[in-house]
């Protein structure tokens, strides 16, 4: 795939330290039907020290095409967070990411 981006079209999310917000990623432009999920959450202050265990709480799920992720909460205010989404879609392993910017 020539075009591909890792990154997910929305950019520049910003969630409030308060707040427990469940995303979701639609793997259509990657491919469809994604299986072996796997969401990993990174304090990018810190470069890519894993924060998993604190900031992500669930399990992923997958509907079709759309994976929903586990609730992010539990944010420190100030700090950028990458969130990673890893699958397996058309036989190939993907991961795209996003980063939450977290404020007051």
């Amino acid at each position: 795939m020539s075009d591909y981006d890792r990154q997910t079209k929305e950019r520049d999310i910003v969630q409030g330290i308060d707040e427990q917000i469940v995303y979701t990623l639609t793997t259509t432009p990657w491919g469809s039907s994604p299986i072996g999920v796997s969401v990993k959450a990174y304090d990018m202050s810190v470069p890519y020290t894993d924060v998993t265990a604190t900031v992500l709480s669930g399990s992923p799920s997958v509907a079709g095409d759309v994976i929903t992720l586990p609730i992010l909460k539990s944010l420190t205010e100030g700090k950028v967070y990458r969130i990673e989404v890893k699958f397996t879609a058309g036989g190939n392993i993907f991961e795209a990411w996003f980063d939450v910017e977290a404020e007051r």
